[in-house]
């Protein structure tokens, strides 16, 4: 199971995985942290992270950036135009009223929402992660803003499996950063707690999060954050104010020309980090536009000047979190600082001045959310033990239910009121689930929605549940209990209806029934739950009672399910509670159908397979090109003996062909083409690397059989007592076999010797192996062959030990040449035998000398 962390941020994502030494983040090909969260389309290929952000200077319309801003959001949304302003590429309204993103690639104009773009750079961050660990990566953690809204929430669940992913949790980045902090933090207290607060300032965004910690566990108090607060817009007064400045001087007006801005945007933000940790800096650009070279100056003064709209609504998120949590300045004991762009000194000196303290840099600014995501995944995995930590989340947005209630009088006709109440408070707890009871005789309808939309920008309404249909046996209105979940991801669904009916049975009084039925209803409204009555015939205090219940989020003692199980306790002997599960249909507003999301992985799987065919394509063009001039090179050099002249004249002119044409009409060509071209030319190229390869390793393997045929020889020759159970005519038949041998090393390498390097050799290394390997397999058995057991006597005279060597028992001699008791025959004074890699060719250790 794969422990993975992801950080897709607005510029560039990280990705952290867990190791059994604790957790590390994942270099990608170019060996940098931090890889571009950027797709480039070609006209035969995409080119994603690293190779995209290369690529995007010179295409910079079919390069797609900053998908962060993109997903999850109408097209008309002012903001979501607001930054399509500063974008390069195409963007236009789609059929459902969503952004769609045009570029070119394999030749043709082609559409794409932001949620297949977002598919794609999980797929980058994805390979990376897989490199690294040398195995499948499915089960991650992401982090994601904790602004972002349902739909933006499901749009990364679709990425994430167009991706071939399966997050684990969707997890708010200011919690992250708090996770990362505090699980290793020794010295928190038991009971009091230790307040935090924690202030992201990304690339677009700024997030605040204050957590209070206690010993083994944390506790979000408040988020708040701005979505259009960070380090971009720095970037941006600094890019308008040198716009202006050139446009004056150099009567350059680098809007008209879109790689134009994008130069002058990189150059803007590199001098932004000068001014972090200098005065004054310089910017110079060459050929900016026009065949231009611009050149300007600027003061950290005058760009704290020009940056004083965006640094006063600095303080607006800092102190609705404090409201939030109820807590003032004295009360947060320490202040975190992070985020790609928390470097501004002017962004530092608002902070401490807010907080009455200086903000603290104890965690990696840019990898923090990945590491925390990363500790996240391996809490929820099972193979991982991490030290117990609590992570208590809470929710930013009051979401509600609506539904339209019947009217209390039939003959009133079929009027209806729109009711709602608040399901899942501001700061409710993640995940979640909450049960409402409905009374309704046929099917019906009830919205999700946002309680409040003032800080959020989007639509309140996220999405409507049909119930039913379904039918009452008794005709009339039935009692239905409808689930409400708020998942890990931060998503909320109707998770669930069920039809309860009472039914008269004839049984025996069951003193159990009445328990079960009050565990049931535990079971329903799990914890924290509530209960809702939704008729209008519930004109008594129970009933308001159930309402605020659902508002406040916690059931009261007067709640609904306890009422319930005190009369099914009275009713039991005679009824029982019949359960019935309702369909319940679900539309999202927005979010991808499971068919598009389907076809979206089917088409990421097609352009993943191109790209990888253009891989391979290319790694066999630079095959073809490194033959070319690795041969041409050694032709010349350590190759020049062994090719006569001519024939190294004509294989140069070939090889000059084949660069040639790699050059002209070879630029373009398939992958089998390249194939056929290197084996083209290895079909002349072989023999001569054979030839310098046969040269120069013939020396060892002549010597290695010259060692097995003397050593074999001097072993049959021997007197030495290991060899005297062998018989003569086998000792006879090794020394023929040596001589054989040894007379066709002779009779081969004469014939060798007198051929020069450029000829084809008669004599191979694996002809020499092989007969060194057919002599130790007859030589072998003869030379290794066991002594005959003798007869166990009753009594073993003792003899005084040969030479200091022990007197060991004549039985402990093994019929096993190769047991442990054996030894090479080289401790005796006789002949040693060659080794083999095989086994090692041991003789009787007791033997005596």
């Amino acid at each position: 199971m794969s422990v993975v962390g992801f950080d897709f941020g607005n510029e560039s994502g990280i990705v952290a995985v867990a190791r059994q030494r604790g957790i590390d983040v994942v270099l990608n090909d170019e060996s940098k942290r931090e890889t571009p969260a950027i797709v480039c389309f070609g006209e035969k290929q995409r080119f994603l992270g690293t190779a995209g952000a290369a690529s995007s200077m010179m295409n910079p319309k079919n390069t797609i950036s900053q998908i962060k801003r993109l997903i999850g959001r109408k097209f008309l949304d002012p903001e979501l135009q607001r930054d399509l302003k500063a974008l390069p590429f195409s963007v236009t309204e789609g059929p459902d009223g969503y952004p769609l993103i045009h570029a070119r690639y394999l030749g043709e104009m082609r559409s794409f929402t932001p949620t297949q773009v977002l598919g794609m750079v999980f797929s980058d961050l994805k390979i990376i992660a897989e490199k690294n660990l040398n195995a499948a990566v499915v089960d991650c953690c992401i982090g994601i803003p904790v602004y972002f809204t349902d739909l933006q929430r499901r749009a990364v669940m679709d990425a994430a499996t167009i991706a071939g992913l399966h997050p684990l949790r969707l997890f708010h980045e200011t919690t992250a950063t708090a996770l990362a902090y505090g699980i290793y933090k020794t010295d928190l207290p038991e009971n009091d707690q230790l307040n935090v607060a924690f202030v992201d300032i990304g690339h677009a965004s700024m997030q605040v999060c204050i957590a209070g910690f206690k010993k083994g566990q944390l506790k979000i108090l408040a988020h708040s954050f701005d979505r259009s607060l960070g380090g971009r817009d720095f970037d941006e007064a600094l890019f308008q104010h040198f716009a202006a400045k050139f446009k004056e001087e150099y009567k350059i007006d680098v809007f008209q020309n879109a790689r134009a801005c994008i130069r002058l945007r990189a150059a803007c933000e590199k001098l932004k980090k000068v001014l972090s940790a200098n005065p004054e800096a310089p910017l110079s650009i060459e050929c900016l536009m026009d065949e231009k070279d611009v050149r300007g100056f600027i003061k950290r003064e005058e760009f704290e000047q020009i940056c004083i709209p965006i640094l006063e609504r600095v303080k607006k998120p800092l102190e609705r979190a404090l409201l939030g949590a109820g807590l003032t300045t004295d009360n947060v004991h320490s202040v975190e600082v992070v985020g790609s762009s928390s470097r501004v000194p002017a962004m530092m000196r608002i902070l401490t001045e807010f907080f009455g303290k200086e903000p603290r840099r104890t965690m990696n600014a840019s990898e923090c959310v990945a590491k925390g995501c990363a500790l996240q995944c391996a809490i929820l995995s099972p193979t991982f033990k991490v030290r117990e930590f609590q992570v208590n989340e809470s929710f930013p947005f009051p979401i509600a239910l609506s539904w339209k209630g019947s009217a209390p009088d039939a003959q009133n006709g079929a009027a209806e009121n729109q009711q709602s109440t608040v399901v899942f408070p501001k700061g409710n707890p993640i995940p979640s689930v909450k049960a409402l009871t409905f009374y309704r005789s046929g099917t019906f309808t009830t919205d999700v929605q946002y309680a409040d939309v003032s800080e959020l920008q989007a639509p309140a309404k996220i999405s409507t549940y049909t119930i039913g249909p379904f039918h009452s046996t008794k005709g009339e209105r039935s009692k239905l209990k409808v689930k409400v979940r708020l998942n890990l991801h931060g998503i909320v669904s109707v998770e669930s209806a069920t039809l309860l009916e009472e039914e008269e049975v004839e049984v025996p009084i069951v003193k159990e029934e009445p328990i079960k039925m009050d565990t049931d209803n535990a079971s329903v409204d799990a914890a924290p739950s509530a209960t809702a009555e939704t008729d209008e015939n519930m004109q008594d205090a129970k009933g308001a009672a159930d309402a605020s219940g659902v508002e406040n989020g916690v059931p009261e003692s007067g709640d609904k399910p306890v009422e319930m199980a005190t009369d099914t306790k009275a009713e039991a002997p005679k009824k029982k509670v019949k359960k019935t599960n309702v369909p319940v249909t679900e539309l999202v507003y927005g979010a991808l159908a499971a068919a598009d999301v389907q076809k979206a992985v089917e088409k990421e799987f097609e352009m993943a397979l191109q790209d990888r065919v253009m891989e391979e394509t290319k790694d066999k063009k630079n095959a073809v090109e490194a033959y070319v001039y690795d041969m041409r090179n050694k032709l010349h050099d350590k190759y020049q003996e062994f090719v006569v002249d001519s024939e190294r004249e004509q294989f140069i002119a070939k090889l000059q062909g084949v660069e040639d044409w790699l050059y002209d009409d070879g630029e373009d060509e398939t992958k089998g083409v390249y194939i056929a071209k290197v084996e083209e030319l290895k079909k002349q190229g072989d023999p001569i690397e054979q030839r310098y390869k046969e040269y120069t390793e013939r020396g060892s393997v002549i010597d290695q059989l010259a060692y097995c045929i003397n050593s074999y020889r001097e072993a049959a020759m021997s007197n030495d007592q290991k060899f005297d159970h062998i018989d003569l005519a086998d000792k006879q038949k090794v020394l023929n076999e040596c001589v054989e041998a040894e007379a066709w090393l002779r009779e081969k390498r004469q014939q060798q010797d007198s051929l020069p390097k450029h000829a084809n050799p008669v004599l191979l290394s694996a002809d020499v192996r092989r007969k060194a390997e057919s002599l130790d397999k007859i030589c072998r058995p003869i030379m290794m062959k066991p002594k005959p057991a003798k007869p166990a006597t009753p009594e073993t005279p003792t003899h005084a030990p040969a030479e200091g060597g022990e007197q060991q028992p004549q039985d402990a001699e093994s019929p096993n040449p190769h047991s442990n008791n054996n030894t090479n025959a080289g401790d005796a004074d006789g002949a040693e035998l060659p080794p083999t890699a095989a086994e090692p060719m041991d003789t009787d250790k007791s033997e005596a000398k």
